[in-house]
């Protein structure tokens, strides 16, 4: 009996826990979820720092300029006392006593006096003269110790997604490695006497779409390879039960014909089958099932659209809970009458434009054309004759 299509959406997304957590290096963690929240290990900055080039001063001016600091220098030993300045660049620490930074450009320097140049136009919000020769505020162009984040202090927590700017937050708070869900491995077994891997179709045979199609679409996945079967349950058997993969994704054999073998062995090595067809157009055949061990089978149907179709419905929302990434809200846009299967959902290829969903058409299951064209598949439901529906981005994020 064919499952509805949001349960069996859902049904993938339950199916499965989080893979355990792997410590690794900052550059191998782009894309994967947090384990663990991420603390700085630091005060940020560090120590108080100089915001611009220009003199950290004390007190009122004039000021009597008493040395030079660079970024990257130690702390000045030195601390000072009212009528003082010390040359300072941009990240460079400040003596203690300082007081505010007076920028370069509104330095005024005589010998080894330094006053607030009185020709530079003022940049006090309170100062309607074009200059007033006053010196910014107490603290401007200073950071202070810990005003970005103090040692100890969550900056990021579990679960959330690497992305390059997580990658550069923890090298800032000075973490080189980080905790994070291991990506699922996954293996692709394609079934089919009928197939050619390369050259042009001819009578009898089709050119394999879905094989060079599912890499991009393992999204947070590691491929581990992909094995091409001639219509043999002996040889399907074997390689569902051997390697090191997490999800087994088969292409073919999920229906009923003389040549689909997948219910059969499935059945023979023991197989928990959680979803046995969706209620969908394309890919109603599609599976997924769990053998002893833990290991998850995603069966998309031969027909290249049907199994995109299966690739969306199935395989990535399961690969999206083992990686640990929650489920985000959907995306919708308004889609007119389509004419709605009175029972099934339809999974429409559509572009978006300002919130509308326009179909592009070319959506017969053997067909990637449609896919090809579209930005996104639009979930229309049982019966629908316009309003909002969920859109499936066709691209490589889910």
């Amino acid at each position: 009996m064919t499952m509805p299509w949001t349960l069996a959406r859902q049904t993938a997304r339950d199916a499965v826990k989080p893979l355990d957590a792997v410590e690794v290096a900052l550059p191998d963690a782009v894309g994967a979820v947090l384990a663990s929240a991420v603390r700085a290990l630091a005060d940020q900055p560090a120590c108080a720092t100089s915001a611009m080039d220009g003199y950290a001063v004390s007190g009122p001016g004039p000021w009597t300029i008493t040395g030079r600091v660079a970024a990257g220098d130690p702390v000045p030993g030195v601390a000072l006392g009212p009528g003082e300045a010390f040359g300072v660049a941009t990240g460079a620490p400040v003596p203690d006593g300082s007081d505010l930074v007076v920028p370069v450009e509104q330095s005024a320097v005589a010998g080894a006096v330094l006053s607030v140049d009185t020709g530079v136009p003022c940049r006090h919000t309170d100062c309607r003269r074009e200059s007033c020769g006053r010196p910014p505020h107490r603290g401007k162009h200073l950071r202070r110790r810990g005003e970005d984040w103090s040692a100890g202090e969550e900056l990021l927590h579990t679960g959330a997604v690497v992305s390059p700017a997580v990658l550069g937050l923890a090298a800032g708070a000075g973490h080189d490695t980080l905790l994070v869900h291991r990506r699922p491995r996954a293996a692709v077994v394609v079934t089919g006497d009928e197939l050619l891997r390369s050259g042009p179709p001819r009578p009898g045979r089709v050119r394999d779409a879905i094989g060079p199609m599912l890499p991009s679409l393992l999204t947070g996945a590691d491929l581990l390879g992909t094995t091409y079967l001639r219509d043999d349950p002996a040889a399907l058997a074997a390689a569902l039960t051997g390697g090191a993969a997490d999800v087994l994704v088969t292409c073919g054999a999920t229906s009923v014909g003389a040549a689909d073998h997948l219910r059969h062995v499935l059945a023979t090595l023991g197989a928990d089958v959680l979803v046995s067809g969706v209620a969908c157009r394309p890919g109603h055949p599609m599976l997924l099932a769990v053998l002893p061990g833990g290991r998850c089978v995603v069966g998309l149907p031969g027909n290249p659209f049907a199994a995109f179709a299966a690739v969306m419905t199935l395989l990535r929302p399961l690969l999206d809970t083992l990686g640990g990434h929650t489920a985000r809200p959907p995306a919708t846009a308004w889609l007119g009458d389509v004419g709605a299967h009175p029972r099934d959902t339809r999974l429409v290829p559509v572009t978006r434009s300002r919130g509308v969903a326009v179909p592009v058409g070319h959506d017969r299951p053997g067909s990637l054309r449609g896919a090809a064209l579209a930005g996104a598949l639009a979930v229309v439901p049982p019966g629908h004759r316009g309003g909002e529906v969920e859109l499936l981005t066709c691209g490589s994020a889910s």
